[in-house]
């Protein structure tokens, strides 16, 4: 009857005349209590809403020119192009209790993912709000922010635990593709799903090579067919492992405008903060229950919102900004590929893939350079300062991103020199973390693909004080900690090949990182012109970077933690495993490191007992709260873990 009710009031309240022309049908399919009911401090309980948001665009509009083949795409009687958006909402179930910020979470290939990392929920990518152990430990919730998912990804279906849009398909047109593959298996004929469908089976090509600087090659026993539209098997020829690097060119067909995707977070968002009618879920009295807006993305959706910052849609179609804040976490300097024809939003180009692909075109930083390889000029900022509309930017990255999407271009200019960010951007980096880690991960031993003990080390507890320290700085214009990061200035960003000691038992350090190349991409395959200089976090003798933040478990540490992890004997040995770094712990005493001749020293030579370490860990956790790094509230559960000997299976 709720679902029934919420539906009535929906259609009686969306007229398209009662709704801004951008967000011309706001549907919401289901207004319910979230998490069972659970209540979170002086805010109280939540509700959840869940919606389908219809966006119509005016290609003549010159805020939508940007959007590749929007032109091309069907229109709807008034001349314009629609598209729908999934999109849910959590607020606080009385408005006065909310603090003020919409907190947009782009998803990730439609999943959300603020909830693992700012609340260490314990549901992966799919947290419905359903059970009360869903929030985690409610800190986004006790903070009243409402939160907001807006599916954007068109290349993807809508369905339960996936967010996307339903863009227009644009029927008849075809062109050229290519996708790569590593398998990491030895299982042949082995299957594969593309982007678009193919168009013709006779385009159909593949070529193999160990790595990508190597030849493209062609052997015998390497063939390639269409199961479907969309899958394709290949038969892997002898002589090569199983990280070899697999490239499919193909004709694809029927692709959609992605870039609208842009829009409907732009749209959705300027309607949840603006919109005064009827019409709009977080209307309380006379105004919206909000007043500012951060964007928060990870990984994928972290390069959306480098992108949507570039490609000008932090202005809305009123001249008006859209997020006072942005929060692209574990980006690196990498963008998309998803406002260009056959555009693949869910690709991220891994070693030993192609670093030269449209997620790792220039520009790479905030400020305007001059890029001698392409000839351009242009920076992330250029668009949203000639409208005014530009955000404040904490952009926050794990180490790995140093090493594996070129961060380093973030504070280098193309000459590799130190480079200044902007005034209205800081930037951290979260020094001795992988990609992304869950609450509950711990170390572990079992993949094979990867040579060492995986790193397990969760970053909630600083991108919770981060977090914490943006909304004071778009709230209240309170500024943010200094940036940390490895820079060329401070000899902290280095070349690759003497950045970690190579004496440490365990830890085979071989120098080996992400390039960035610029290529030709007209032609297929495409053509190499150049590289840009990319560098590393040096590290100290344990092997853990210098700068950046150091969470209590890497800055009193009991191992050493890399973000690095290089692939195993059998898996292409010459590459980084994606996503994931290292562990390997100290010697627990002076005589078992002598005997392995680690230079490190041992837990008992730097900690007498368990209380000094805890002392320690103290210590710094006091030090990282005045600096604004750490939250009382983490420090006082990381203090507990230390007592407990488990700091660094919470990843603290």
């Amino acid at each position: 009857m709720r679902r029934i009710l919420a539906g009535v009031i929906a259609a009686a309240c969306l007229s398209p005349s009662a709704l801004r022309a951008e967000v011309i049908g706001f549907d919401i399919t289901e207004r319910v209590p979230a998490f069972a009911g659970r209540s979170f401090g002086d805010v109280g309980p939540y509700e959840r809403i869940t919606a389908r948001a219809t966006i119509a665009l005016d290609p003549s509009d010159d805020r939508n020119a940007v959007i590749t083949d929007l032109t091309q795409a069907p229109r709807n009687p008034d001349g314009k192009v629609e598209a729908i958006a999934d999109v849910v909402i959590l607020r606080p179930a009385d408005p006065a209790h909310c603090n003020g910020t919409l907190l947009l979470d782009v998803p990730n290939r439609g999943r959300k993912l603020a909830p693992q990392l700012f609340d260490d929920s314990p549901q992966p990518g799919a947290n419905n709000a359903d059970g009360a152990g869903d929030a985690g430990i409610g800190f986004l919730h006790r903070q009243g922010y409402t939160m907001v998912w807006v599916g954007w990804q068109g290349d993807i279906p809508s369905k339960p635990g996936q967010m996307a849009m339903s863009a227009p398909v644009l029927k008849g047109i075809t062109g050229p593709a290519r996708e790569e593959v590593v398998f990491d298996t030895t299982t042949s004929p082995a299957l594969t799903t593309l982007t678009w469908p193919a168009a013709d089976p006779a385009n159909l090509n593949v070529t193999v090579r160990a790595a990508w600087a190597d030849a493209r090659q062609t052997p015998a026993g390497l063939s390639a067919r269409l199961v479907d539209p969309t899958t394709v098997e290949i038969a892997r020829p002898d002589g090569f492992d199983a990280g070899a690097l697999y490239e499919i060119t193909y004709t694809a067909r029927d692709p959609a405008p992605l870039g609208m995707g842009f829009a409907a977070v732009r749209d959705v968002v300027s309607f949840l903060r603006r919109d005064t009618t009827p019409a709009n879920p977080l209307l309380a009295g006379l105004h919206p229950s909000v007043s500012r807006a951060i964007g928060f993305g990870v990984s994928q959706s972290g390069r959306f919102l480098r992108d949507f910052l570039y490609l000008g849609f932090n202005e809305d179609l009123k001249g008006r900004v859209v997020f006072d804040g942005l929060m692209p976490h574990v980006a690196g300097t990498r963008r998309m590929a998803t406002n260009v024809r056959f555009g693949q939003p869910g690709r991220n180009p891994r070693h030993p893939q192609d670093p030269a692909w449209q997620a790792d075109l220039f520009p790479f930083t905030y400020a305007t350079l001059s890029d001698p390889l392409s000839g351009k000029t242009d920076g992330l900022l250029r668009r949203c300062a000639l409208s005014a509309t530009c955000p404040r930017v904490m952009q926050t990255d794990s180490e790995l991103e140093w090493w594996s999407s070129h961060a380093s271009l973030l504070v280098t200019d193309l000459a590799g020199d130190h480079l200044d960010l902007p005034d209205n951007v800081r930037a951290y980096m979260i020094a001795g973390t992988p990609h992304f880690a869950g609450p509950t991960d711990v170390m572990h031993k079992g993949v094979p693909a990867l040579s060492l003990p995986q790193n397990p080390m969760h970053a909630g507890a600083p991108m919770r004080a981060l977090l914490t320290d943006l909304n004071a700085w778009i709230s209240d214009g309170v500024p943010p900690p200094s940036s940390r990061v490895p820079t060329r200035s401070q000899g902290t960003l280095v070349e690759a090949g003497g950045a970690v000691p190579s004496d440490i038992p365990g830890l085979p350090y071989k120098g080996i990182h992400m390039p960035a190349v610029f290529s030709d991409q007209s032609v297929l395959p495409p053509k190499m012109i150049g590289s840009y200089p990319v560098f590393v976090p040096k590290a100290d003798d344990d092997g853990i970077a210098i700068e950046g933040v150091h969470q209590l478990a890497v800055a009193v540490p009991r191992a050493t933690y890399t973000a690095w992890n290089p692939r195993a004997p059998g898996f292409g040995p010459t590459a980084l495993y994606p996503l994931q770094g290292a562990v390997v712990p100290f010697a627990p005493t002076e005589a078992a490191r002598k005997e392995v001749h680690d230079p490190r020293p041992s837990i008992a030579e730097r900690y007498s007992d368990n209380d000094a370490y805890v002392a320690t860990v103290r210590r710094e956790a006091a030090r990282q709260v005045a600096e604004r790094l750490l939250l009382p509230e983490d420090a006082d559960r990381a203090i507990e873990a230390a007592r407990q000997g488990k700091l660094a299976k919470l990843g603290q």
